[in-house]
């Protein structure tokens, strides 16, 4: 009769503690909900978060939005930083660091017209033109000039995020990400776009990285284990399982957003390995490995774009990935 006592006396106990309160995280994109990061929409959306013990809340960035900035202020906990980002962040002393990377591949393409004899990345140095940001000027397109025959500052022209120029003009070549672009023109022009990924041709950039501070790290590494884990698993729900919550959610934050655009990046994502391919085919979404960090980093060494001094290795850690989390969700 004793231990019935003590044993229902425990059971009262334990349904009378309020539950284990959430460790509330933010994590700020780098630009408007789309589909390119419904990983982390649908682990808020589906509960994956919640499951690991934390309340997130996205931070949407836009063309105002200074979330990097909101990051090295520890205004929010996680970024949608870059490998170049954090290169320079260590070159001007700012402890920034990538912890995953969610995009294994770089989704920056050059489009050119179906019909100029512009097969081969390489004959994009045919295109008389080439629209790009300015960004893009003084990186990849460095990386082009230095790695392939053909291509000058002469072809550049400021990219205004309108497809209309590159459309008109037929001997023209205009960037992109594969995800995205590439639908805007065959929306507006009724005609598909040769498409080149960047990536494929030896453009070795990370994106779409999980970015956070060196005292993150240090003070609460279990937390920042606990949100990649539960955005890789949310990535692995989005791309291969039930995404209508997800999807719905994006479109909440950014009601311009729709159906057809999703689908068609979501696609495109799967269709050229953007997130599954390399290291994550075995060791799962998110994988970072040092010879890959390095590689990209000699890219920006031999185009004069980081000083060859610099301590690269600052710039990221792979202690939070490559662990396999969440592959049989793809399964």
């Amino acid at each position: 009769m004793k231990r019935l006592f003590l044993t229902v006396a425990a059971l009262a106990a334990a349904l009378s503690t309020p539950a284990m309160a959430l460790d509330k995280v933010s994590y700020g994109t780098n630009w408007l909900a789309q589909a390119e990061h419904g990983g982390f929409y649908q682990a808020v959306a589906d509960g994956t978060y919640k499951k690991y013990g934390l309340d997130v809340t996205i931070v949407q960035g836009g063309p105002n939005a200074a979330n990097q900035a909101l990051l090295m202020a520890g205004k929010v906990d996680f970024y949608m930083g870059s490998p170049l980002q954090e290169l320079d962040a260590v070159k001007q002393g700012i402890p920034l660091v990538d912890v995953a990377a969610i995009f294994q591949k770089d989704p920056q393409v050059l489009m050119a017209h179906p019909d100029q004899g512009i097969d081969r990345f390489a004959d994009l140095a045919k295109a008389k033109t080439i629209f790009m940001g300015k960004d893009g000027f003084v990186t990849y397109f460095e990386w082009m000039k230095k790695n392939f025959k053909g291509f000058s500052d002469a072809q550049y022209k400021p990219y205004t995020f309108n497809p209309a120029p590159f459309i008109a003009d037929k001997t023209s070549a205009q960037q992109g990400y594969v995800t995205s672009e590439p639908f805007a023109v065959e929306k507006a022009a009724g005609w598909t776009p040769k498409v080149f990924l960047l990536a494929d041709n030896g453009y070795s950039p990370y994106a779409t990285m999980i970015t956070t501070t060196e005292s993150m790290i240090d003070k609460k590494p279990d937390v920042v284990q606990r949100f990649v884990n539960a955005s890789i698993e949310g990535w692995y729900h989005y791309l291969y399982g039930d995404n209508k919550a997800a999807n719905a959610l994006i479109k909440k934050d950014n009601p311009e957003m729709t159906d057809a655009q999703i689908a068609y990046s979501i696609d495109k994502m799967k269709e050229y390995g953007i997130v599954v391919s390399g290291e994550a085919k075995d060791k799962g979404i998110g994988c970072m490995t040092e010879s890959h960090y390095q590689k990209f980093f000699k890219e920006m060494v031999s185009i004069g774009i980081v000083d060859a001094k610099l301590d690269y290795k600052k710039a990221f850690t792979p202690q939070f990935v490559c662990k396999g989390v969440g592959m049989t969700a793809a399964k």
